[in-house]
Parts: C-alpha cells; structure tokens; sequence
C-alpha cells in the first residue's frame, strides 16, 4: 500500500504543477513510513518540502497556498500529532467554502497515518476519525485496499474541497496484485463496496478492520455464518444507499471500527442504519469497537483492537432464530 500511495502522489506532482507536498520529514528521508521516498529528487524542494515540528503551522500554510490556488498535500505524521492542527482544520479548513459563500474551494488533502496495530506508544497509535466526521465541511476517506489506496487518493488530491486522508498504519505493508503502470480503475470515492457476498448478516467496516472483517466471515464459516463485508471507504460523505441495501438484503449488521465505540462512528452507522432498515431488521444493530479508554500500551493493543473473536460473539448475539432456548445471548462468548 506504502508503493501505491508514493505512486499516487508522484502521478499527481506529474499531472498537474500545482500540487505541492510538505509535512516533517516528506523530503530526504521520504517520509517515516516511506510514502513520499525519492520524490524530492525528482520534483525538488520547492513541491516536496520539509517543514518545522509544527503542525499547527503546517496546515496553516497548507491553508494559505489552497487559497492562492495550488493544491497542497499535508503529511501529519502520527495520527495523534494531529491534534495540534486540529483547531486550523475545524476552524479553517472546514469552513472556508462557506464562509466565503462558494467562491473560495480549499483543495487541500491531509494524510494522516492513523490506527493501531504497530506496537505504537502513546501518540503514535490512535483513531480520530470521529472528531473528522463531526466536523462539516471537510471528507474523509479511509481506504483499505492497495487498488483503493491509490485510487482514492489521486481522487482527494483531484477535489476541489477538503480531504482529512487516513491511511491505516497496519496496511502500509500490506501487499495485493497492483500494476502500478496500468492502475485499475476503482469506485469512485463516497461509494462503499461490498467485499464479500453474504446472506446471514453484514459486518460494516473502513480501513484496517476491512481485513480483520473478511477474517471473521471466513471463520464464521465454521459455524454456519455467511456473512457479507461492506467496506465504506469514505465515511464522509457517507453511501446510506449501499450501506442500507446490504442490510436490508440480510436483516442483520455488525459494525467494527478500531475507534472507542461511545459516541464514535459506528453509532452514527447504526442510528442511520435503524431510521432507514428498521422494519427490515432482525436484531439490533450491534457495535464491535476500541474500548473506551485512552490507546493502550502496546503489550495490550491486541486486547483492545477488534479481533476475530470479538467480531463473532457480536455475530452470535444477532437474536438467530436457530437459537434454541430463544436467548438472544445464547452463543455469545462461544468462541
């Protein structure tokens, strides 16, 4: 995935002279996660710039050169240095279009290396994509596949709005069959794709727990499950259209995300799911989440993550009429 986003941005620098990197350490080291490696060499200083340990004043600027119509792309480092810009992004980033009634677009793409799964010590490892999809005016696209990776984000750097860009740190290595001379052609964003057919129930996922989803469908074989996986892709905007069908077609879902589940995204997903599905379902829209507690320590991030396990008790607890006593908790922590 690391490859396919640096060909996204080298193809992007290529296409059109107006877009420009800058970020800590996008120039000679090529980025931590080596993203942005050799484009410096290739397109200079000047459109792929270091910048100061100031991430406040990185956006910032990134605000500014929009304004005066180059088309910026931000790399935050860690999804938690973040915060420090966050007041440039809610305050400016997203409110530009309207404050200006139209006349002003802010085509800016932030990247931001975000979840869990590397062992990362605080600061390092985190989910912030609800404090993103709160805020409006600004999309978010978290992509989960190389194909995506690279499609999405020649399409954010392409929009003529504002793209928070998150880019799972557990799939930068993650490896697929990618011609990188003759890319395939990928949903456009704000359009989710179903992943894996399936007629039991529906597991709603984005970014890394898209695997982790495909994982548990295919285990749950074992148990007589067949479940679909619907990968979002974009959470904001948000495709109720494709999102609603599936469930409708299954009359059960399960939404996962890495995030702490209180307030968090998929209780957006599971409200709209029920206003929209509700004389379609057949259990309530249950949640499989972070916990709510501040990003653990890395020795116990593989408790706090959603795992197989933790998907499948939330798919035993889906009120199956199979169930023999009629106990909708009956089979949960069976595995």
């Amino acid at each position: 995935m690391a490859q396919a986003l640096n060909r996204a941005l080298r193809d992007a620098l290529r296409a059109d002279p107006s877009v420009h990197l800058l970020g800590e350490d996008v120039g000679a080291l090529g980025g931590v996660f080596r993203v942005t490696d050799g484009l410096t060499a290739e397109f200079g200083e000047d459109r792929c710039t270091d910048t100061p340990l100031a991430e406040a004043g990185i956006v910032g600027t990134a605000v500014g050169m929009a304004m005066y119509g180059l088309r910026p792309v931000v790399e935050l480092q860690f999804d938690a240095f973040a915060y420090p810009a966050f007041e440039q992004l809610a305050s400016h980033v997203a409110k530009m279009r309207n404050r200006t009634a139209g006349r002003l677009p802010l085509p800016l793409t932030v990247r931001i290396p975000y979840g869990g799964g590397i062992g990362g010590v605080e600061h390092h490892g985190d989910s912030s994509e609800a404090y993103y999809v709160h805020t409006p005016g600004l999309h978010v696209m978290a992509p989960a596949t190389v194909e995506d990776a690279y499609g999405m984000l020649r399409a954010a750097i392409a929009s003529d709005d504002p793209v928070v860009f998150l880019e799972p740190k557990r799939l930068y290595w993650s490896k697929a069959e990618w011609d990188p001379e003759a890319p395939a052609a990928t949903a456009p964003p704000g359009r989710a794709v179903l992943r894996r057919e399936g007629r039991s129930a529906v597991l709603i996922a984005y970014g890394p727990s898209v695997p982790v989803c495909l994982e548990a469908a295919e285990a749950a074989r074992a148990d007589g499950w067949d479940l679909a996986v619907l990968d979002l892709r974009s959470l904001v905007p948000f495709d109720d259209e494709t999102v609603c069908a599936a469930v409708r077609r299954t009359g059960r879902a399960v939404v996962v995300h890495e995030s702490s589940g209180f307030a968090g995204v998929g209780a957006e997903i599971a409200a709209r799911v029920t206003e929209r599905c509700f004389h379609h379902l057949e259990a309530p829209v249950l949640r499989v989440a972070g916990f709510d507690i501040p990003y653990p320590p890395p020795m116990l991030e593989r408790h706090h993550l959603p795992g197989v396990d933790r998907i499948l008790d939330a798919v035993a607890r889906l009120q199956w009429e199979s169930s023999p006593s009629g106990d909708p908790d009956e089979g949960a922590g069976r595995r």
